[in-house]
């Protein structure tokens, strides 16, 4: 058991990873919040379209983006990547739609379909002109957030801003942000009732299109530091845990932030105290998190149906008795 769980200490978990010279968990929690906070914005309106499995294709698809960008650029340069796996993401959302507006195939197949073709494609283009390069699937997706720290400071000036991933993330974070508050009405109506929004001169395809775009760019900046496979768990928790808490749309999404803070911050502890994969550890306690809610939510339907049967039970006898003493 000791081998399985190391000894848990407070001064190794929850103060060192803050005192330590450089700040390298900052960074990492940083990242992790970011990460976490734009994906679940996105994210909430994927669970309302019913469309969670789109982060999951675009997440995967952006492989053979990366290996082409790699083959045309003939280097590993970060914004290269980027570039290859944004214009992957793009293609992934348009092969969805093309096959589900154009045949009989549900969304559903179609996104299996796009998903496992690009990514096999991503594998095939490896193995054949990436296998001795430091390039492959398991890097997209598991990424590796503890690496934050040592990439380029991005300075303006002498002004040291902090690493490149983090800063890029923090960037997305704040346009996502910035998107949802702009288009607030026009995504909230074309979620919920597209031909609604198709009366109020709103359109649903271009909204839909731009929101594709929004994820793609989320999607393509986490996935370097906590891999394809993390992110669609970062998509989905934070909006369906604030979903169990609230029905208002607003209050949801700055549920969904406070959600990304907290898997964040309990995330880089539980990875410091397990010694284990930092990232998974943060979806971990995200998941946690959404565990409790929903625990609590049980008690308190519980409570209530309780309550409703106790006053039930007291309002029958009352008629019963009225009944028994008129006759």
């Amino acid at each position: 058991m000791n081998e399985l769980i190391p000894a848990f200490s407070f001064q190794r978990v929850f103060v060192e990873p803050w005192t330590q010279p450089g700040g390298g968990f900052i960074w990492i929690a940083l990242m992790g919040f970011f990460v976490t906070a734009a994906c679940g914005l996105v994210g909430n309106y994927l669970i309302l379209r019913r469309m969670a499995l789109v982060g999951d294709a675009i997440s995967h698809s952006v492989l053979p983006g990366i290996v082409i960008a790699f083959l045309l650029a003939k280097s590993r340069n970060s914004m290269a990547m980027f570039v290859g796996a944004l214009a992957a993401g793009g293609l992934t959302t348009v092969i969805i739609e093309t096959i589900h507006k154009r045949s009989r195939v549900k969304q559903d197949a179609a996104i299996g379909i796009a998903f496992t073709s690009l990514f096999a494609l991503g594998v095939i283009l490896i193995s054949l002109f990436a296998s001795k390069v430091d390039l492959d699937q398991e890097c997209v997706l598991y990424g590796e957030i503890a690496f934050v720290p040592l990439e380029e400071i991005v300075r303006i000036g002498g002004l040291g801003l902090g690493p490149l991933p983090v800063v890029r993330m923090a960037a997305v974070t704040l346009v996502v942000a910035l998107l949802v508050i702009l288009f607030y009405k026009e995504l909230l109506v074309s979620s919920f009732d597209p031909a609604l929004a198709v009366s109020l001169g709103i359109n649903s395809s271009l909204v839909h299109y731009g929101l594709m775009a929004m994820l793609s760019v989320v999607v393509v900046s986490a996935f370097e530091a906590v891999g394809a496979i993390l992110v669609v768990a970062m998509l989905i928790l934070p909006g369906a845990t604030a979903s169990l808490l609230s029905q208002r749309l607003p209050l949801m999404l700055g549920l969904t932030v406070l959600h990304a803070a907290l898997s964040a911050v309990l995330g880089l502890h539980l990875g410091v105290w397990l010694n284990c994969s930092i990232a998974g550890a943060m979806v971990v306690a995200g998941t946690g998190l959404f565990c409790l809610v929903w625990v609590a939510g049980l008690f308190k339907w519980y409570a209530v149906r309780s309550s409703n049967r106790v006053v039930g039970n007291k309002s029958g006898g009352g008629v019963s008795d009225l009944l028994n003493s008129s006759t």
